[in-house]
């Protein structure tokens, strides 16, 4: 791989995915960064400041995962929640599908303003919250879902734990986040160790003493905040400033991410047409339609 610090004209450093394979090292990757997209959707509702940094590393978790799908069409949703609704945050959910990501958090406001700033995942869902990834694939019709416990410092190590323990994949996660006051940024780094391939053959029990994961993950590791949040430098030069030492790193754009809200007026006549017309005039309002909230993107649909 050459040394890519440009991009081509037109494009810009935001709402990218990279995938990058080392073949000698058996290790696979992505990277992701957030703008403009992130913006859109963080726009949909009045987040305060911890609220919009968690959706954020989560919609950035999502992008991640979600582009290792090799079903086109498929849909990643990742979920976090607290047991019983009795935490801080009571669901937080964003979903990938074919280079969309959007997402929401429920919270209490009152609260959340008694913590401080930038609380603990314990503190905003609570000690018995648990992480779901479920991944839809269109093309088999087949679902799949691994639960783990919401523990550790953040999201990231969170989804590192769904990986050694339901996928027994060693996986490495860093995130970054910037707000300007105006704006965010947010990106991440996932790399995984795949000994016996993604294609066909079972895969080894997770090694993390694995010395070529371990030489894969230490220099994964030193990945700094400031720059997997620099729009200056390319996801293709970051990549380079880590492996260029190897002496192979295949490198492939993905397809640009946006805010991919699904909600429309015909979806949600769709779902009312299954109640019954007695519950559908419940549901009335004074002015005869039924208002659908969407909290994704926080749009009101007035059916009749």
């Amino acid at each position: 791989m050459k040394h890519e610090a440009a991009l081509p004209e037109g494009e810009t450093g935001f709402d990218r995915v990279l995938a990058f394979a080392l073949p000698q090292r058996d290790a696979r990757g992505r990277v992701v960064r957030l703008g403009p997209a992130l913006d859109t959707i963080l726009s949909a509702h009045e987040y305060p400041t911890a609220i919009r940094h968690l959706l954020a590393e989560a919609l950035v978790l999502t992008a991640l995962i979600g582009s290792l799908l090799k079903d086109e069409a498929g849909q990643l949703t990742i979920q976090a929640q607290a047991q019983n609704r009795g935490g801080i945050v009571d669901l937080l959910v964003c979903d990938y599908r074919a280079g969309e990501v959007r997402g929401y958090v429920r919270f209490d406001p009152e609260r959340l303003a008694a913590l401080e700033t930038y609380p603990t995942i314990t503190a905003l869902f609570g000690a018995d919250a648990y992480l779901a990834l479920t991944f839809d694939l269109a093309t088999t019709k087949q679902r799949y879902q691994g639960i783990v416990p919401l523990e550790g410092e953040s999201l990231a190590e969170a989804c590192q734990s769904y990986f050694a323990q339901s996928e027994q994949i060693p996986t490495l996660i860093r995130t970054g986040i910037r707000w300007d006051g105006h704006h965010c940024v947010a990106a991440g780094l996932l790399v995984q160790h795949l000994p016996e391939g993604e294609e066909g053959r079972e895969r080894l029990h997770v090694r993390l003493d694995h010395p070529e994961w371990d030489h894969v993950a230490t220099l994964a590791g030193s990945t700094r905040h400031e720059e997997l949040v620099d729009p200056a430098l390319s996801l293709e030069a970051l990549v380079w400033r880590l492996f260029h030492e190897e002496d192979e790193v295949r490198v492939e754009r993905l397809d640009p991410l946006t805010r991919g809200c699904r909600c429309s007026a015909e979806y949600y006549e769709g779902v009312l047409s299954r109640f019954p017309e007695e519950d559908r005039q419940d549901m009335r309002g004074e002015d005869g339609m039924i208002s659908v909230d969407c909290a994704f993107c926080s749009r009101i649909f007035k059916i009749a």
